[in-house]
Formats: structure tokens, sequence, C-alpha cells
């Protein structure tokens, strides 16, 4: 009998074929196409698929000229939906595009914020896109600083994309998803996995126990740590016992849908807003990576053992209209201070955070599978504000 006083917790996350995500990678190859010739384009990119169509619609406000088309079906043709078969056909999908420009009214108070005609200070000058609330989060339970349950999620996940790419298991298809159990010991620590979940698109001439095997030695034994595996641990794999029909034969997808698994695998809040096809003048996206820029810091140096923080905009003002912080009862010093803290470190202002991470270049194509946060590569992943926190300890109460 487990100790009562353990818990479990349980994340997801889904391959680049998985229908949603298709959506994501789309929206976000036009961002980056548009973007590569015109930073300053206003993007908000939508992407819709299903059996044999892609629909992308939206508002994009550019000068760029770039072929919608190509991109969608170079796109689904990198995840690997290149046969009919496969349940989606990169070449012979329709693709229906429907585009408008950004409202001119929303244009007014991005292009220049309120305080920006007032004062005329440059880091003032965009304006937040939309109202809204925006969550952070960081850890120190696993390397990354991330909770361990997305962050196995994501590795198995990416892993099985690559044994399909590499051609290791020859029977595997692009959808596929993995959840994660892990439980946690009386101090709140990671001490083992409890229960992997693994589904996978396949061919018709694979058996269920072959599958099986190969998921549990070829996938997941490669990328989970095995001294977190014991003869406890269950494993599903496929539990439906087939899943020949998937990607958008199977189930429509949507950008934004996958919002959790692009985040912290609901191990914390979150604002609701999705990223992918949104350029960064949208504080959806970047006031987002800020937050979780400032509390991988504020883990890494000291100041709590886990951190969320919520920031929060209207529409047309540059400055967060408010600033929250809950360190779970971790914190070195009181929440309060390291709210205020982060107000006195951190530029908030859209245009600051652009241009503290140079948002305004292609790079969100990568971002759009396996988690826009916790890996490496990415700007607001960058630990450089460590000594100047650890300055804090024990300075404020």
């Amino acid at each position: 009998m487990k100790n009562n006083k353990h818990r479990f917790f349980t994340s997801e996350s889904v391959t680049e074929g998985h229908p949603d995500k298709m959506c994501d990678q789309i929206s976000d190859a036009i961002l980056d196409a548009i973007l590569a010739k015109d930073p300053d384009a206003r993007v908000a990119c939508e992407t819709v698929v299903c059996t044999g169509t892609v629909f992308v619609m939206g508002q994009i406000t550019t000068t760029a000229v770039v072929d919608y088309a190509t991109i969608v079906r170079d796109t689904v043709r990198n995840i690997g939906y290149t046969r009919a078969k496969y349940g989606f056909d990169a070449d012979s999908c329709g693709v229906i595009i429907s585009l408008d420009k950004q409202s001119p009214d929303i244009a007014l108070g991005v292009d220049r914020s309120n305080e920006y005609r007032t004062r005329g200070e440059i880091l003032d000058m965009y304006g937040a896109g939309d109202q809204g609330m925006m969550f952070g989060y960081a850890c120190n339970e696993t390397p990354e600083y991330m909770p361990m349950a997305i962050m196995l999620a994501h590795k198995i996940s990416l892993r099985l994309a690559q044994v399909r790419k590499e051609g290791a298991v020859n029977y595997l298809r692009p959808d596929g998803k993995c959840q994660v159990t892990v439980e946690y010991d009386e101090n709140d620590k990671p001490c083992r996995v409890d229960t992997i979940v693994l589904s996978t698109q396949h061919s018709t001439d694979v058996s269920s126990s072959q599958l099986a095997q190969d998921m549990i030695n070829l996938v997941i034994r490669k990328v989970v740590p095995l001294n977190l595996l014991d003869e406890e641990t269950k494993y599903y794999i496929n539990p439906t016992g087939r899943f020949e029909i998937g990607g958008p034969a199977a189930d429509s997808g949507l950008t934004g849908r996958k919002i959790i698994v692009d985040t912290y695998g609901g191990y914390c809040a979150h604002g609701g807003g999705a990223f992918s096809g949104k350029d960064p003048t949208k504080v959806d996206r970047s006031a987002t990576y800020m937050a979780r820029y400032i509390c991988k810091n504020i883990v890494a140096a000291g100041l709590a053992d886990k951190i969320q923080l919520q920031v929060s905009y209207a529409i047309g003002r540059s400055k967060p209209v408010s600033i929250d912080v809950n360190t779970y009862g971790t914190g070195k010093i009181n929440d309060a201070v390291i709210a205020e803290i982060i107000d006195e470190e951190f530029d908030l202002r859209p245009r600051a955070i652009i241009d503290k991470f140079q948002l305004q270049r292609p790079i969100y194509l990568q971002t759009a599978s396996y988690g826009h946060v916790g890996r490496d590569g990415f700007a607001w992943e960058q630990l450089d504000r460590v000594e100047d926190l650890k300055k804090y300890i024990g300075s404020k109460q």
C-alpha cells in the first residue's frame, strides 16, 4: 500500500503529427516566413485541419509576399504526412486561405502605446496587443527547471517521432501522444514514474505485442531514467488495441488547442491564450516567454524552490496592470517582496521583451512542438540574471 502522504501528478505531450500540433506548426511556419521578410508584421494566423483539407484564416498586416499554400504543404510534408494511407497527404490535400488585415482599432494601440504618446520613450512604443493574463513557472525538480511529468512526456513523444523518422521502427505513422504520471514522496519530491500511457499511429502489419515491446524498449527506456522505473510502473501502450487511422482523418485539428502541452503540463495556472501564429506584439506569447525567463532565473538564484508568476496587461498600454507571485511557501523572502524585485529588475513592456529576446525573427516553428518552455536554444531559457538576483537573499523581508 502506498504511503498516504504521497501524491501523483500526470501530464501529457503529443507528437508533431497530432492534428492540433499540425495546425500550430503551420501557423508558426507562416509567421516565420512573414517575419523573415517583414519583422514589423502583425500576424494572427489560425489553422484548421480535417480530412483532406487545411484551412488557414486570421488577420495579417504585412509588406511581405509569401506563398501560403506552399508553406502549408512543405510543413505537412516535413511532419511526415506524405501518403493518403497515413491519414493525410501534403501534395493532394486541399488548402483554403482566408486572411484579412489587422483591425485598425487594434493597431492604433499596438503601434503607439498610450505611454509612448505621452512620454515618447522608445521602449514604451508598443502597447499590448490585447488584454489578458499570462503565467510563467519554474521549479527545481529537473535540470530544466520544469515539472518532471511534462518533461518526460515531451522526451518520450520526441523520441517516438525520432525513431519513426530515422526508420528504426518502420511501421510507425506521424500521429501519437504520451501521458506520464509521476509519484511524489512525503517531502513533495518526485521519486518514481508510476504510469506511462503511449498511443501511436501504426501500419496494419504489426502486432500489438510487438508494438508494445518496441515502444517500451526503443522509446520509453531510452529517455526515462531507469532509476525512476520499477516493477510496479504500469505501461499502457495503445490501450484500445489498434491505432491505424490517425491524423486529420481521425480527428480535426486546431491552432492553440494544446496550450497545456505547450507550457507546464497543467502543473500551474494558464491564462488561456495560445501562442502559435501570433507575432510578438501579442503578449499572450511574448509576455509568457518573459514570465518563464523570470521564474527560471529566480529559482536558479535560490530565491525559491518553485514559483508561479502572473502578469496582466490592458490593450494599448505598455506596462503590466498587475504582477502576482506565488512560491507555494518555498520562497526565501516574502512573495510580495519578490514581486517588487521583479518590477525593479525586469522590464515587462512589450517592446523591451521583444528587444531582449530578439523576437521579430523567424524562430517560431521550432517552438510549435514539444513545448515552448524548458528546452535549450530559446532565448527565454537563458540563465543570465542569476547573480543579479542572488543579492536579494537575506537583504529584503
